[in-house]
């Protein structure tokens, strides 16, 4: 007969203890730590607010456009008539606005307004390269824009721009700090080719 002593059970070592002890101290915060970057990684970022862009709508007075509104003969004035009633009530964010006199033959749009005159005095070529008022040099450069001659005209007030190849003359007047001033005069030559129709004598070469 073998006789078995039960061995005494083994106290745990102090040491061993500690260290576990600090194990545990260390990997919670690392574990409460790195689920914090995991959520912050899923959590979607709020979305920016939209930034303002040129297409927004452009806020302006109720006041009326001051334009001058010169008596026109019957047939300017049926002209005019026929390119005002077709105009857009918006050119690109720019809104219609009233105008001061002539609704029949002018228009404007936005603040500080884009106008639109029909019936204007038409611009005459010189015989020198020199401008005098109402003549335009001979070495001026005109644009054809959408089959509308455009003679581009740099003031204090901004550009204008008046066609030099239709039985009526129609100018658009873009005013200082409208980026690319000539793109605006074109938004208006679709409708002065549909309602204006071209002159048949004393076109500018330059607009052939």
């Amino acid at each position: 007969m073998v006789d078995l002593q039960t061995r005494p059970a083994r106290q745990p070592d102090p040491t061993v203890r500690r260290a576990a002890l600090w194990a545990t101290v260390v990997a919670v915060p690392v574990a409460v730590l790195a689920g914090l970057l995991i959520f912050a990684k899923v959590t979607p970022e709020p979305a920016a607010a939209p930034a303002a862009t040129a297409s927004a709508p452009v806020a302006v007075p109720g006041t009326p456009v001051r334009m001058a509104a010169p008596a026109l003969a019957a047939r300017p004035a049926e002209v005019c008539l026929a390119v005002t009633s077709q105009l857009p009530t918006r050119v690109r964010n720019l809104p219609a606005r009233k105008v001061s006199a002539g609704p029949e033959q002018n228009a404007a749009y936005g603040e500080p307004p884009l106008t639109v005159a029909c019936g204007v005095a038409q611009p005459q070529m010189c015989p020198t390269t020199t401008a005098t008022a109402g003549c335009v040099p001979l070495d001026t450069e005109l644009l054809i824009m959408n089959r509308v001659c455009w003679y581009p005209a740099q003031t204090p007030a901004g550009a204008v721009f008046t066609t030099m190849d239709r039985e009526v003359p129609v100018q658009v007047t873009v005013p200082s700090g409208y980026a690319n001033p000539a793109q605006w005069a074109n938004e208006f030559s679709d409708v002065v080719v549909q309602t204006d129709r071209s002159r048949t004598t004393g076109v500018p070469s330059g607009c052939g």
